[in-house]
């Protein structure tokens, strides 16, 4: 199937992009500012320059939207358009995404993922429900923990 837009179309459309303050980003960090949880953004000396540093509980979060970061649910779809090309660039995402966290892990930290689909779209999680997954692994001591339009999966294992 032949893109419906013009190279030089797509390619303002994909500069578009945000990678910081996202509306996924932007919701976490409306929900933890209401409940009076301190973080810090964007930390740049850490692996993967997460999006939420919680110093206190010594955890990092990351927002991770479902298509750049191949979650498998109902949000991603392969691209029908340069699949091989795209696919490429998110199974590069995936596996720096895994490399980083390995490595936040090894330095001490607690890793979670919050998938977009927790935090947007028809199956999103409600900010109690959202709320009540994150601190129940703040509270844990899970070592890395995901949370998704179903819930949260909490491992205690050191890798991803």
């Amino acid at each position: 199937m032949a893109d419906v837009h013009s190279r030089a179309v797509r390619s303002k459309n994909m500069r578009a992009i945000a990678t910081r303050d996202t509306a996924i980003e932007q919701r976490l960090a409306a929900l933890l500012a209401e409940r009076e949880i301190p973080f810090r953004t964007q930390d740049a000396s850490l692996a993967g320059k997460p999006d939420f540093v919680l110093d206190d509980w010594r955890c990092i979060i990351f927002t991770h939207g479902c298509f750049w970061h191949h979650h498998n649910c109902y949000l991603f779809k392969a691209p029908a358009t340069r699949t091989a090309f795209w696919m490429e660039k998110i199974d590069g995402n995936v596996a720096r995404d895994r490399r980083d966290i390995t490595r936040l892990l090894a330095e001490g930290w607690r890793v979670m993922v919050v998938w977009e689909c927790a935090l947007r779209g028809r199956e999103k999680l409600s900010d109690d429900r959202l709320f009540e997954r994150l601190e129940e692994w703040i509270c844990s001591g899970g070592a890395w923990a995901e949370i998704d339009a179903r819930g949260i999966h909490v491992s205690r294992a050191t890798e991803p």
